[in-house]
């Protein structure tokens, strides 16, 4: 998990061999999200807004996902 500076999310960390993204959120829940590709998870870290990144590219649907 590497720290990110965001106002949603704590932390963020990326499983390339399995295409895993974990989320954990300034308010205690982490996800998994599958088969997201490595692209959107280094995106998290360049984008102006993280929280904004995520919730326009990984959440809402576009990955299956599992409340950790």
């Amino acid at each position: 998990m590497r720290g990110i500076i965001s106002s949603n999310i704590i932390a963020a960390g990326y499983d390339k061999d399995k295409k895993i993204l974990k989320i954990t959120f300034k308010n205690g829940s982490s996800y998994e999200y599958s088969g997201v590709p490595e692209i959107m998870y280094n995106g998290m870290f360049t984008a102006d807004s993280a929280g904004k990144f995520v919730r326009e590219n990984i959440v809402g649907g576009k990955y299956k996902f599992k409340k950790l």
